[in-house]
């Protein structure tokens, strides 16, 4: 069985997009590098995403904060997660004969994207499967740019440090300065 894995990123932030990866790993992919993307430092992280840019098979995407507010976190997160996968078979032709040989999906969590191939969700598989850590760490990697990215845009709200997390500091800018044109509007900032 070929086993394909994915993951989001971003379920909890107040701004910013989710993003999600999805990830085939070669039989001689170092292991070493892989874990729950939560477990990692920063700079193993962005070691073991160019190992699996380099060598895996995978896909990425993102669902932007005006989305997530209209179909809610959930359906973003699944939705970035099917786009990761086509976004995969459009950067792997390869992907379609895997399909033809029994590819199988697991995502981390209780619910499954919508996919071509049979899916299974299992909580905490990203800490338990390989091809689920990988994802992991490419929707992390990919998030964290991201909001990086934002903070030079808008540099009062401190994406860089936090990610649009929940913080107190963040928390705080918004009750004074507003919400953030990221923002996710649904979320609660209290």
């Amino acid at each position: 069985m070929i086993l394909c894995g994915f993951d989001e990123a971003g379920r909890g932030p107040l701004a910013g997009p989710v993003t999600a990866a999805c990830v085939i790993l070669p039989e001689d992919f170092p292991l070493d590098l892989l874990n729950d993307s939560k477990k990692l430092s920063e700079k193993r992280r962005l070691l073991a995403e160019s190992v699996i840019k380099e060598k895996a098979i995978w896909g990425t995407a993102r669902v932007e904060h005006d989305e997530i507010d209209r179909i809610n976190i959930l359906k973003a997160s699944l939705k970035a997660m099917k786009m990761a996968f086509e976004d995969m078979k459009n950067r792997f032709p390869e992907v379609s004969s895997l399909m033809e040989k029994g590819l199988c999906g697991i995502a981390d969590g209780t619910f499954v994207p919508d996919v071509p191939v049979d899916c299974r969700a299992e909580p905490k598989a990203d800490a338990s499967y390989p091809c689920v850590m990988a994802a992991s760490i490419l929707a992390k990697t990919m998030r964290d740019k991201i909001m990086i990215e934002y903070d030079a845009v808008y540099p009062d709200y401190g994406y860089k440090s936090h990610k649009g997390y929940p913080t107190k500091a963040h928390r705080e800018v918004c009750l004074l300065k507003g919400p953030s044109p990221i923002q996710r509007l649904t979320f609660t900032v209290k």
